[in-house]
């Protein structure tokens, strides 16, 4: 990454207009990369995110927060918003990554295109706003909201931080190679259970609805794309959706028909009614349908009703 332009290289009235585009150039950049990441996770929000529990609230707040962020930048040119928002992109990678490595709340992130581009995006969004608000202020001219006297961190900040282009180099790099390990090391859907292994279904009353769910007393799902034959929740999917696998039996209230396909990893998928059956990552106690009605994963998600 090119360094920041030092005071000494910008003497002179002709230097000014160069510099005055580069620092305008980084200021659209940095709103438009936090505008950018807050419409990913706006998506997210609303093709599903918002039904996990403390995650989707989450989501919420961080799409709130980086249009927020993103229009105070363009307002204001405020280096200490700027810098706000470069830590808020740098905070919301690092809850991706632990949310990969460890999970969060309950909930662990696997790899996706999505997650891919806002991450990528995140480490951007750091890279120019916090090389803005690091950038020394035109020589000659007070900049727009200069410290008042007593204000030392924006005097600091509006004369220029030492060495900061290498600083910001520098943290934009190893959060690359950090996000790059991470990926690498995410996982696709979980080990489905052992094909031959007995799963019991039951079922369970959801208001007034009587569901279809498995002996943890989570709602199982039937997905639309589906066919009697062959199932179309793979990779990502499977990984929101977990195929109920095993050997089906029929417990209390289950009175539709028990079949089972084979899917392409070569486990065994439990259908009712002919149709394969799935339960949801957002579902974590009996009584939710958080998944029901979903438009997700290239299709509509709908909880496994039972008649009788």
């Amino acid at each position: 990454m090119t360094s920041l332009p030092q005071p000494t290289m910008q003497s002179g009235p002709a230097a000014r207009p160069s510099h005055r585009l580069w620092r305008l150039g980084l200021r659209l950049a940095g709103a438009g990369l936090l505008a950018a990441t807050g419409a990913i996770h706006l998506d997210l929000y609303l093709t599903g995110y918002r039904t996990i529990p403390t995650i989707g609230w989450l989501f919420l707040l961080q799409v709130i927060a980086a249009f927020g962020l993103a229009a105070a930048v363009l307002a204001t040119g405020s280096r200490l918003i700027a810098a706000a928002g470069a830590g808020f992109a740098l905070a919301t990678l690092g809850g991706y990554l632990l949310s990969v490595w460890i999970g969060l709340f309950g909930s662990k992130e696997i790899r996706t295109t999505a997650g891919i581009a806002a991450g990528v995006i995140e480490v951007a969004a750091f890279a120019a706003l916090a090389a803005f608000a690091a950038a020394p202020a035109i020589p000659g001219q007070r900049a727009a909201g200069r410290a008042a006297p007593g204000s030392p961190l924006l005097a600091r900040l509006e004369a220029g931080i030492p060495g900061a282009g290498w600083a910001v180099a520098g943290i934009s790099v190893a959060s690359l190679v950090l996000l790059g390990i991470s990926l690498t090391q995410a996982g696709g859907p979980a080990p489905a259970p052992a094909s031959g292994a007995r799963a019991v279904l039951e079922t369970h009353k959801i208001g007034t609805v009587t569901v279809l769910t498995n002996t943890a007393g989570l709602t199982l799902y039937w997905f639309a794309p589906d066919t009697s034959t062959r199932s179309a929740c793979y990779g990502t999917c499977a990984g929101y959706w977990p195929p109920v696998t095993g050997t089906p039996s029929a417990g209390r209230g289950v009175t539709g028909t028990l079949g089972t396909i084979k899917r392409s990893d070569g486990t065994i998928q439990i259908t009712y009614n002919g149709r394969p059956l799935y339960t949801y990552v957002g579902d974590t106690a009996p009584g939710q349908a958080f998944g029901n009605n979903l438009n997700l994963n290239g299709g509509l998600w709908h909880e496994v009703t039972v008649s009788g």
